[in-house]
């Protein structure tokens, strides 16, 4: 910590700069899970916390994919941060968190009362889909556990959460989802197939 309170202080130093691949300072503590150096980056007041990098992830969304849930702590705890904030491809940290199976930024996010737990990607993924299809189990069964989701909801090309936990032989996902009377087994995607 203290290369980086040094390297701070120095004059004409820019902690916003961002580097060859269009991050800054505070992107990289977040991606890596470097909670210390994040309050210290946060304590200079002229950091943007929501501020867009590579592929347009802000820092929440890094942390998120990454699974640091005290990272992701810190920085909800800020009114400048969007839960909701996308990265290029429409997927909210919430989907990033559900894609890897990171329970406890899951549960984190799914508490607050401005993160939508079914808002789909550019592609129409939504958390639930990204779950069921990487068998992120527990996952699965918190977003179930929520009446906004949409059980049933195909991505663009048709392909349903079940039809994803199908397809991957997720014996127990294909179980939970099941038991929703909003599924429907036999929906075909957009080339005819169906779970079965």
């Amino acid at each position: 910590m203290e290369i980086i309170t040094s390297l701070i202080e120095v004059e004409g130093c820019n902690i916003n700069q961002r580097d060859c691949v269009d991050n800054i300072a505070l992107g990289w503590a977040a991606r890596n899970g470097h909670e210390r150096v994040v309050e210290i980056l946060l304590k200079q007041g002229n950091v943007n916390p929501d501020e867009r990098g590579e592929s347009g992830r802000a820092p929440l969304w890094l942390a998120a994919w990454m699974g640091y849930g005290g990272v992701v702590k810190m920085l909800l705890e800020l009114d400048e941060v969007n839960p909701e904030e996308t990265d290029n491809g429409g997927e909210t940290p919430l989907y990033a968190a559900a894609w890897n199976g990171h329970q406890v930024v899951v549960k984190m996010l799914l508490e607050r009362g401005d993160v939508i737990p079914d808002n789909p990607d550019n592609n129409s993924r939504t958390p639930l889909w990204g779950a069921a299809w990487n068998v992120h189990e527990r996952v699965v069964k918190m977003l179930l556990g929520r009446d906004e989701i949409n059980p049933d909801q195909p991505r663009k090309d048709g392909l349903t959460p079940l039809w994803a936990a199908a397809w991957n032989g997720h014996e127990r996902v294909v179980k939970m989802l099941l038991e929703r009377d909003e599924v429907k087994p036999d929906n075909p995607d957009n080339e005819g197939q169906t779970p079965l």
